[in-house]
C-alpha cells in the first residue's frame, strides 16, 4: 500500500472538469485524506485546456507533486499536454470517444472507457464528469458507497431522478474499467486515512469566512480573477448576519465605497487582483491619510497588465507596499496557508482599526484558488479588537470645537468617533489638515501630521511575523519564501536532508513593517540564504537587502512562467548551489 498519490483531471474548460475534481475530492476528504490541489485553467469562459492535480496522501502536504499516478483526460490534447508527468507505469484514463493515443517516449497504460457513452445511455453527456470520476475511484478500490454520498450531497437538491442517474454513471464507468484492469490497481492502493473530520477549502474562501467571523458586514467588489470567489461566497453569507455585498461599476468605486463604509463604523473589505489593485492606490492614500480603517484584498496573479489572469505569480510585492503616492501608513500581511487565511482576515481587521491604517492581505493565486486540505477552525481563538472606535458617550464640546478626530498623541492613534455622534462632529478631507480635520498648510502642523501617522508604525503588533523551522545552528542554507511558496520548500528541504544538507526555512508573513528584528539573527547565521519567489525581479530579496542587509549572502531563485514550484526544482536548485559554495 502507498502513504500517496497524484491525481489530474483535464479537458476542455466548461467540460466539466471541475465537477470531476470536486466530487471525488469530497469523497477523499470524507475518508479523512489530506489534499493539496492545484488549478490550471485558460482566461476565458469557456473553451482551453484546463485541468486540475489533486495530492492525496496520509499525512499533511503543502505542495503539488512533481509527477502524476492517474490521468483522467475527456480529450487527446489532456493526454498530449501532461502525459510528460506520468510516472513510468502510470495510468491515462481516457474517454473511448477520441480514440486517445499514449504520447510516444510515454510509459504508461491506457484505458480507453465509454465516459461519453455512458453519459449519453443515461441522458445526457453532462453526466460524463461522474463516469470518469467513478472510473478513477474504481482503480483505488475504495469504498463506492462513499463516493455516492458525495454525489448525493453535490446533487441532491435537483432532485432523487438526478442523483440516480449521476450514481448511475459512476456504477457503470466503475465496472468498465474493473473489467479492462482485473480489479482494482494494487500499487494504487491507499493506506487508510486517519477518519478524522477535515475541512477542504480554497483560501479565497477561508478569507471570506474570516471576514464574516471578523464581523465584516459589506463588501464592495468588482469580479476580477483570482479574487471573485471572495466576493461570491460572501454574497451567500453576509446577508445571513444583515450584511451585504454590491458589486460596483469599477474598483475605484469599491474601495471608496468600503473606506466610507468603516468610516461609518461597520467593518467591511474589498478584494481585487494586480489590475484592481492599481486602481484603488489613489482611494488607499486618502484611507491613509485621513486615518480610516480598510482592509483590502490582492490575489495576485500574472502581470503587467492583464497579464496570465488564471497563473500564478507573487509581482506585486513592492507595489502594495509603495504603490500609493505620498508617504502613509499601512500594513501588508502575507498568508501562507489555509488556516492563515481565515485567521489573517481577522487580524487584518483589527490592525486595522487598532492602528486606524489600511491593511492589505497580500495572497497569490495558488494559495487563492488552489483547494487544500486544513484542520478544524478554532473558533475561541477569535478576538475583535476595534481600537480607539468611541462606543460610549464623547465628553460636550465647547460652542465652534470641534471633536479632534485626529489629535497628537503618544503613539499616533487618535479616538474615533463615527457619523451621528454627539459631539463628535469634524471635519474629513484628503488634504493636510489639523486636529479636528480643518485643512491646513502649516508646515509645523504638516510635520507633526506625518510624524503621527508614520509614527504608527514603529507600534504594530503582527501575530507570528515571520513562521521559523530552524532545527541548525549554523546550516548550509536558510531558504526564506512567503505565500504558498511554504509547503513546496518544506518537501524539498526533506530531500535535502537525505543527502545531508542542513536548511532551516523562514516563511515571510509580514511583508510591511518588515519584521527585521525578527529575521536578521537567522540571516546572520546562515552561510547561505536562498529566496524563492514567483516574480522576475527579486522582490521579497529587494526588501531584505533594503531593511536588513546581507546582500552578499542572498541568492534569489525566481519563477515567473505561470506555474507554481515544483519540490524537485528547489531541490535542485539548493543542490547545486551547495556543491558551488563548497567548491
Amino acid at each position: 500500500m502507498i502513504s500517496q498519490l497524484s491525481w489530474k483531471v483535464g479537458g476542455q474548460q466548461g467540460e466539466g472538469v471541475e465537477s470531476t475534481d470536486k466530487i471525488f475530492s469530497t469523497a477523499l476528504t470524507r475518508l479523512g485524506y489530506y489534499l493539496y490541489g492545484y488549478r490550471h485553467f485558460s482566461s476565458r469562459i469557456k473553451g482551453g485546456h484546463t485541468n486540475n492535480k489533486i495530492r492525496i496522501s496520509t499525512k499533511p502536504i503543502r505542495s503539488i507533486s512533481d509527477d502524476l499516478d492517474i490521468l483522467v483526460a475527456f480529450d487527446q490534447e489532456t493526454i498530449d499536454v501532461n502525459a510528460h508527468e506520468l510516472r513510468e507505469n502510470g495510468v491515462i484514463i481516457a474517454d473511448a470517444k477520441v480514440n486517445p493515443v499514449v504520447p510516444e517516449g510515454v510509459k504508461a497504460r491506457l484505458f480507453p472507457v465509454p465516459i461519453t457513452a455512458i453519459a449519453e445511455e443515461l441522458g445526457t453527456s453532462l453526466f460524463k464528469n461522474m463516469a470518469a470520476s467513478g472510473a478513477s475511484w474504481a482503480l483505488l478500490g475504495l469504498p463506492l458507497e462513499v463516493f455516492n454520498k458525495a454525489v448525493e450531497e453535490e446533487f441532491g437538491r435537483k432532485g432523487a431522478a438526478v442523483v440516480e442517474k449521476n450514481v448511475e454513471a459512476v456504477r457503470k464507468a466503475a465496472e468498465f474499467v474493473l473489467e479492462l484492469t482485473g480489479g482494482p490497481l494494487p500499487e494504487f492502493q491507499l493506506e487508510p486515512a486517519d477518519g478524522r473530520q477535515k475541512l477542504f477549502m480554497i483560501g479565497n474562501d477561508a478569507i471570506a469566512l474570516g471576514a464574516v467571523a471578523a464581523g465584516c458586514r459589506f463588501m464592495p467588489a468588482y469580479p476580477i480573477t483570482p479574487a471573485s470567489e471572495i466576493m461570491e461566497y460572501l454574497i451567500k453569507t453576509l446577508p445571513k448576519f444583515g450584511g451585504t455585498v454590491i458589486q460596483t461599476e469599477d474598483e475605484i468605486a469599491a474601495c471608496t465605497m468600503a473606506i466610507g463604509a468603516n468610516y461609518g463604523g461597520v467593518r467591511a473589505l474589498t478584494a481585487s487582483a494586480g489590475p484592481g489593485l492599481s486602481l484603488m492606490m489613489e482611494a488607499i492614500g486618502l484611507a491613509g491619510m485621513t486615518e480610516t480603517p480598510v482592509v483590502i484584498v490582492d490575489t495576485q496573479r500574472g502581470g503587467p497588465s492583464t497579464g496570465l489572469p488564471t497563473k500564478q505569480e507573487q509581482s506585486d510585492v513592492l507595489a502594495m507596499i509603495h504603490g500609493t503616492h505620498g508617504e502613509i501608513p499601512k500594513i501588508v500581511l502575507s498568508p501562507s496557508t489555509i488556516e492563515e487565511c481565515f485567521y489573517d482576515a481577522i487580524e487584518a481587521f483589527n490592525l486595522a482599526e487598532e492602528y486606524q491604517v489600511p491593511v492589505i492581505l497580500l495572497t497569490d493565486l495558488q494559495l487563492s484558488l488552489g483547494k487544500q486540505t486544513s484542520e478544524l477552525l478554532d473558533y475561541n481563538k477569535i478576538q475583535i479588537k476595534r481600537g480607539e472606535l468611541q462606543t460610549g458617550e464623547l465628553p460636550a464640546l465647547a460652542e465652534n470645537q470641534m471633536f479632534k478626530r485626529y489629535e497628537f498623541t503618544e503613539n499616533g492613534v487618535s479616538k474615533r468617533s463615527v457619523p451621528g455622534q454627539k459631539y463628535g462632529i469634524h471635519h474629513v478631507t484628503g488634504v493636510e489638515h489639523a486636529e479636528d480635520g480643518r485643512p491646513s498648510e502649516s508646515p509645523i502642523n504638516r510635520k507633526k501630521m506625518m510624524d503621527k501617522r508614520l509614527g504608527k508604525m514603529k507600534q504594530v503588533k503582527v501575530t507570528n511575523p515571520i513562521l521559523v523551522d530552524a532545527p541548525h545552528e549554523e546550516p548550509d542554507l536558510l531558504i526564506i519564501g512567503m505565500g504558498s511558496t511554504g509547503g513546496t520548500i518544506d518537501e524539498a528541504r526533506r530531500r535535502l536532508a537525505d543527502k545531508g544538507m542542513k536548511t532551516n526555512h523562514i516563511t515571510v508573513r509580514l511583508l510591511h513593517p518588515f519584521p527585521v528584528e525578527e529575521i536578521k539573527p537567522y540571516l546572520e547565521k546562515a552561510k547561505t540564504v536562498v529566496v524563492v519567489e514567483n516574480n522576475a525581479t527579486a522582490q521579497l530579496a529587494s526588501l531584505i537587502k533594503l531593511n536588513v542587509g546581507y546582500a552578499d549572502k542572498i541568492k534569489s531563485m525566481l519563477k515567473y512562467d505561470g506555474n507554481p514550484f515544483l519540490p524537485a526544482e528547489i531541490t535542485k536548485y539548493c543542490q547545486e548551489l551547495n556543491l558551488v559554495w563548497q567548491r
